[in-house]
């Protein structure tokens, strides 16, 4: 019987392979980084050929490592960053362009268009899709490609050209790229291209016409865990030999599914480049009043598709590597943590990182980043600190939100992610929330949770008890901030945001 359930997490900053075992373990990994292209302000790319070269790497690194045969592996789960928008030619496998990262605002004049032609403005796809008209979903960004590069219109055209989000891109290739590779998504990534109807899980014919995007671009739709497998690993890959790819999970919603947030009500913040939280709706679609996106949660084989309400922040991990790469703060991120704990307190100042303009709940693709407060007291300790505590002030906006569209009131709050290591940060989260902050034993959920998707297609894992059981408490962050200093301190917060609007003015 194999023993492992290989998962592909293809993130912003880098790709890993991990190999987890039946109690949801990783056994054995690898990681790479892969290059961020920044061409003009506010323009974000990655080279979609050096992402499938780090692929392959991590996955032959993981096997080699440890000495495992490709035979022990029962089947694959691929994540991803999700409205990630690449083109490419079907018949070489060539990229058309560099992939248009989700961060990337160059579609905000598309938008904005989009919106004016409609009374509901911004919420013009919303009561279809769930989400507002903006730059951070894949729509807009083929639309731009279409129109702005002409290889990508041209192969279009010839019925050549096609759409992926990085997990399409790394399915097509392991399942065999121009010699058949399959042309597949889930249902969690479509939901973030703003082109797939929620009720129908399908490609909506009415937007596809708006947005002047082909509907032979883009790839079928299908369940996160298939019985059905989506392809097959091809022998001359990396894997070595035939393995069915039967997961694929956007990486919030993956994150979801490793929480094991099965029951509606359950929520899970994942603290990464930018911060995710997610609250499991149920079978119900529970539209947002309060600046949240209504999105897929998962669906499994042929049960009812399972949706969420999401709070999604574009900077906080990446605003730590701002520090560590534009600023030389430090040469290594984990780093931050010892400086910030040499002060008190932020000193008084804070940062409001709106790289990219600022996401849930406010959607201001105008907003640009900010520190205030800045005296001549105020050291690069106290920096590290604000940059840290913002992540948490932006994750209280998200949770007031969530609570509003809701109606439950969150009892505590399971994180994951890279910065959950961080526990200035985690007990700083806890204080600003008033819950209990939880740290689980394995705290790659993204990848587990795509594990997870592909092992309940193949009977590695027989059902979602069997999954909860595998999940456990690391430690847990109990709040003890006075309520006065909290409120305090979160109306800093909602002044320095207020100083970031209106600062792109419309061309």
């Amino acid at each position: 019987m194999p023993k492992y359930i290989a998962a592909i997490d293809q993130g912003t900053t880098g790709t890993r392979c991990i190999l987890f075992d039946h109690s949801g373990h990783p056994v054995m990994w690898s990681y790479e980084e892969h290059a961020q292209i920044y061409p003009k302000p506010g323009w974000v790319e990655h080279d979609p050929l050096e992402i499938w070269e780090k692929t392959q790497k991590v996955v032959r690194q993981t096997l080699t490592q440890g000495n495992i045969p490709s035979g022990e592996i029962a089947a694959i789960g691929i994540t991803n960053q999700r409205e990630t928008a690449i083109v490419w030619d079907r018949k070489t496998g060539k990229p058309l362009y560099n992939a248009i990262v989700w961060q990337d605002t160059r579609t905000k004049a598309i938008c904005d268009a989009l919106a004016k032609e409609s009374d509901l403005g911004l919420d013009r796809f919303r009561d279809t899709v769930g989400l507002p008209l903006a730059t951070y979903f894949s729509g807009p960004k083929i639309k731009w490609l279409l129109e702005n590069v002409p290889a990508v219109r041209e192969a279009a055209d010839h019925g050549d050209a096609l759409f992926g989000t990085p997990d399409t891109w790394v399915i097509w290739w392991l399942t065999g790229g121009p010699k058949g590779g399959a042309h597949i998504t889930d249902v969690t990534n479509a939901s973030r291209t703003l082109l797939m109807d929620l009720r129908t899980l399908d490609w909506d014919d009415d937007i596809l016409s708006v947005m002047g995007v082909p509907r032979a671009m883009l790839p079928e739709i299908r369940p996160s865990s298939a019985a059905r497998p989506y392809g097959f690993t091809r022998a001359e890959g990396p894997f070595g030999e035939e393995i069915p790819v039967t997961g694929d999970l956007g990486d919030q919603q993956a994150a979801l599914v490793g929480q094991t947030c099965f029951t509606p009500g359950e929520a899970k913040n994942t603290y990464g480049t930018g911060c995710f939280m997610l609250l499991n709706t149920g079978t119900e679609i529970v539209p947002s009043k309060s600046g949240l996106l209504t999105t897929m949660g998962y669906k499994f084989g042929d049960a009812p598709a399972v949706y969420a309400l999401e709070g999604s922040i574009a900077i906080t991990g990446a605003l730590v590597q701002w520090l560590r790469d534009n600023l030389d703060f430090f040469d290594r991120a984990p780093q931050i943590e010892e400086l910030a704990r040499q002060v008190d307190d932020a000193g008084g100042m804070y940062v409001v990182p709106a790289f990219s303009g600022l996401f849930a709940p406010y959607w201001r693709s105008d907003a640009r980043g900010v520190m205030v407060g800045l005296t001549r007291y105020i050291t690069k300790q106290h920096i590290c600190r604000a940059a840290l505590e913002s992540t948490a002030y932006q994750t209280r906006d998200v949770l007031e939100a969530m609570e509003k569209d809701s109606g439950v009131a969150l009892k505590s709050l399971k994180v994951d992610g890279g910065m959950v290591a961080n526990e200035l940060l985690m007990q700083f989260q806890a204080d600003l929330l008033g819950v209990p902050v939880v740290r689980p034993t394995v705290t790659e959920t993204t990848a587990l949770g795509a594990a997870y998707a592909a092992g309940l297609a193949v009977g590695f894992w027989q059902d979602l008890d069997a999954l909860r059981q595998n999940w456990g408490v690391d430690k847990t962050f109990e709040p003890g901030m006075d309520d006065a200093l909290k409120a305090e301190l979160y109306r800093g917060w909602q002044r320095a945001v207020e100083r970031t609007l209106d600062w792109v003015e419309a061309e």
